[in-house]
């Protein structure tokens, strides 16, 4: 029995054969064309189009993170510079295979040099080049695995068009080698609910056939596991599908209400999330109207948009954070360009703030599509870094008829000063992921540091405090809506640093559901206090989970 560590995605647990991906087929070769510049540049673009084509249709096909990410690989595909570059390697004499290949290394590794969430696209470019240099060769695309049985996918990594078709009926479990807690495989499988385990390194363990346990919620692979490790892992999975169609309201043990609210991308994960319980929605992501657009979309467009997502939840709480474009998210008409370090430049509300006429017709378009509802609108405002920026925003918003104006603590200095941005803000909303980013100063995009993006480390949870200890004393909401409200045992250790709302992936509901009902308040804050005494991450969540085990 062998056991493998990396990053759990989700909170599951699945027992399973091993299916392997396929390896690769050889990356071309320089070598001169026999077939001369025009007929290889018709072959390249032929190539690219039916690439294209392809990803465009598993686009169609798919819906929320998975369409957006295919969308997202057809345009750079289709990318003129790339076309250009493409272009003058095969002027030079090469075939189309290799200059496909080289112009798309070479975009690659500038990718890759920026690092963040466009270095993590760099992996994204490559299925690209994959899939265009076996539509040249004639050869069929690559993709997952055929099995007639259910079985665990073991890869080096997934390409965002494998993992939008995966069936969940099929696939138990994912195992990357690469890849990081932020990368399209461990967004895709977290909101699939399918138990994932990424960044493990060496998988050669796994083989094809072997059994193996996948356990997200402890991050670890066990290849080859006796009679007891497979009984015990089968009774959680058997005990965690029947919690999974549990419903009712977030409720900790002594009757103190936490709601518990969902993280959306788009209008069309509506319906889903109210099945799964979801009791609103705590972070409404915006961006899927502005992403791939030359320009900001109208007043109109951004209305059908929000009385879709406004309808599946009347009567209910809905948080919309404006749009959050910058570092990660550019966009043409908004960001700047050449910044060395966006994720430190102009982004969130500093961007719009530059542009306000694109902020004040969101808000416009918000408070329009909310008038003729029966939602409780929320708006906040990203990546907030002063009390001064909390007054602006909560001014323009409540000067476009928003009741309820806040912003996201996603910065350090946002959550030491949390007592003053409050002042001006009604509510706050802590967006973990960043927060956990900026205090430890390590890319939540890059898998060589994953290690450290974790958001029971103590100088996050004392950050969380301190805004916490801000929100009760000004009366004001505090909620969490980070990836750290899906983690059940964090959970409970957020509610007690003074949490009221959390907002998560609709399949993580279920869990931290359970999770809450088994604990007091009291207890919920006996288990925060012991975390915030340890020195490590580790040592945290092995503090809360004692003090939790003991209660219960």
């Amino acid at each position: 029995m062998t056991r493998l560590s990396g990053s759990g995605i989700g909170l599951g647990v699945a027992v399973g054969p091993v299916a392997r991906m396929a390896e690769p087929e050889p990356d071309p070769v320089d070598e001169d064309s026999a077939l001369g510049a025009d007929a290889e540049r018709a072959r390249a673009r032929e190539a690219i189009a039916a690439t294209v084509g392809d990803l465009t249709a598993r686009a169609a096909a798919a819906e929320g993170t998975a369409a957006e990410v295919l969308e997202a690989q057809a345009m750079m595909a289709e990318d003129p510079t790339l076309s250009e570059a493409i272009d003058a390697r095969i002027d030079a004499g090469a075939t189309a295979e290799w200059a496909v290949h080289a112009a798309i290394a070479e975009f690659r590794e500038q990718l890759a040099g920026i690092g963040g969430y466009l270095g993590e696209r760099a992996a994204d470019l490559t299925d690209v080049s994959r899939r265009v240099i076996a539509s040249l060769r004639g050869r069929p695309a690559p993709g997952l695995p055929v099995r007639d049985e259910p079985y665990v996918l073991v890869a080096r990594d997934l390409a965002p068009a494998d993992t939008a078709g995966l069936d969940r009926a099929t696939v138990l479990a994912l195992v990357t080698a690469d890849g990081g807690p932020t990368s399209h495989t461990a967004i895709l499988a977290r909101e699939m609910g399918i138990p994932a385990v990424v960044a493990v390194g060496d998988v050669s363990s796994c083989v094809d056939g072997e059994t193996v346990i996948v356990d997200a919620a402890q991050g670890a692979v066990v290849v080859a596991p006796g009679p007891k490790e497979r009984e015990e892992a089968e009774r959680r999975a058997d005990e965690r599908r029947t919690r999974a169609g549990a419903t009712g309201p977030g409720v900790l043990a002594d009757g103190h209400p936490v709601p518990l609210l969902a993280n959306l991308g788009s209008p069309a994960e509506a319906p889903e999330a109210a099945r799964l319980g979801a009791e609103g929605v705590g972070l409404f992501r915006t961006e899927f109207l502005f992403l791939g657009a030359r320009h900001a979309p109208t007043r109109d467009h951004q209305v059908a948009a929000y009385r879709e997502l406004f309808r599946a939840f009347a009567g209910k709480k809905v948080v919309v954070r404006v749009l959050d474009a910058g570092a990660d998210k550019p966009l043409p008409f908004l960001t700047d360009g050449g910044e060395e370090n966006p994720a430190l430049g102009r982004r969130g509300l500093r961007a719009l703030r530059a542009h306000e006429e694109i902020l004040r017709t969101q808000l416009e378009a918000l408070a329009v599509a909310s008038a003729d509802s029966e939602v409780e609108l929320w708006v906040m405002a990203p990546m907030v870094s002063t009390a001064e920026e909390a007054a602006y925003f909560a001014a323009l918003a409540h000067e476009h008829g928003i009741r309820a104006a806040g912003v996201m603590i996603e910065v350090p200095s946002s959550a030491l000063i949390a007592d003053r941005i409050l002042r001006h803000a009604d509510f706050a909303s802590i967006g973990t992921n960043d927060l956990t980013q900026y205090t430890l100063a390590a890319d939540r995009q890059l898998g060589t540091v994953a290690s450290l993006q974790d958001p029971w480390h103590p100088a996050v949870l004392r950050l969380v405090r301190e805004v916490g200890v801000a929100g009760r004393a000004a009366g004001r909401a505090v909620g969490v809506c980070g990836e750290a409200a899906a983690d059940p045992l964090l959970a409970v250790v957020l509610v007690g640093l003074g949490a009221d709302t959390l907002s998560m992936a609709p399949s993580a509901i279920g869990d931290v559901r359970l999770a809450l009902s088994r604990v007091t308040r009291t207890e919920a804050e006996r288990a925060a206090v012991a975390a915030l005494a340890a020195e490590d991450a580790a040592a945290a969540k092995a503090a809360a989970q004692a003090v939790v085990a003991a209660s219960g």
